[in-house]
């Protein structure tokens, strides 16, 4: 077989293209986000960045519920045996099972296809499920005892911030105390006093990073050593602010 590497080379060439393309929209995009400043006399004008670390207030608990028999009725009889077990998990943890939420739920068909004919085996049943906690102390509990029923599986918890109002006024705050002090130095620089603050605009950004970390809750258990993210805190969340100030110059 032969390769039209001509043909090739175009291509790339066109693909190459397509991307700074793309890369050029999104640069201009992103310069018309941000308003134009016009310098006037006797001001000094400041762009600076500001951040702000918060600790997660909300732990995301996710687990599945799969439950599988030889018909329909048995399957979903057993998914709703196992759901009613996790809502005695979660009254038991002082929890009302009504926060917790069903993203998904399905009946399948299970078929074993070893013969030549496809053959229906099982019917399986799937839920997911989500909880959110605000009282890390609970995790671990109903993480456990998630893990010790065997119709549960893939149990993961993360970690974010739902309040992210407050964070995001901490990070313009530093950002303008930045802006502040780098503005001072230029009027000192210059023989000038700093007057007033006449014009400022602000972005924040979320750096919000859910990084699931998976239990091994039975695992833990079933071994003397500890569990993996044991004693270890939870990762913290960074809001950032860029602000663009305007001072009049004494």
């Amino acid at each position: 077989m032969r390769v039209n590497w001509v043909a090739l080379w175009e291509e790339y060439m066109k693909f190459r293209i397509l991307i700074l393309a793309l890369l050029a929209v999104g640069a201009l995009a992103m310069a018309q986000e941000r308003p134009t400043i016009q310098a006037q006399p006797n001001t000094v004008l400041v762009g600076a960045d500001g951040k702000f670390e918060a600790n997660p207030d909300t732990a995301l608990v996710q687990f599945n519920i799969s439950a599988q028999e030889d018909n329909a009725r048995g399957a979903y009889d057993r998914a709703s045996k196992a759901a009613e077990q996790i809502r005695e998990i979660l009254r038991g943890n002082g929890i009302d099972p009504k926060t917790a939420e069903i993203s998904s739920f399905s009946i399948q068909p299970v078929y074993d296809y070893r013969p030549a004919k496809a053959k229906l085996v099982a019917y399986r049943v799937n839920a997911s499920v989500s909880l959110k906690l605000k009282d890390f102390t609970k995790v671990a509990p109903i993480i456990q005892q998630l893990s010790d029923m065997d119709v549960t599986a893939n149990q993961s918890v993360s970690y974010t911030l739902e309040d992210v109002n407050a964070a995001k006024t901490k990070a313009v705050e530093d950002a303008f105390r930045h802006a502040h002090d780098s503005a001072s130095a230029v009027a000192r620089a210059g023989g000038r006093t700093l007057g007033e603050l006449s014009y400022a605009s602000v972005d924040t950004f979320e750096n919000v990073r859910i990084s699931p970390v998976h239990t091994m809750a039975k695992m833990a258990a079933q071994s003397a050593t500890p569990a993996p993210t044991e004693e270890f805190s939870p990762q913290t969340v960074t809001v950032t602010a860029h602000v663009n100030t305007v001072f009049t110059l004494k």
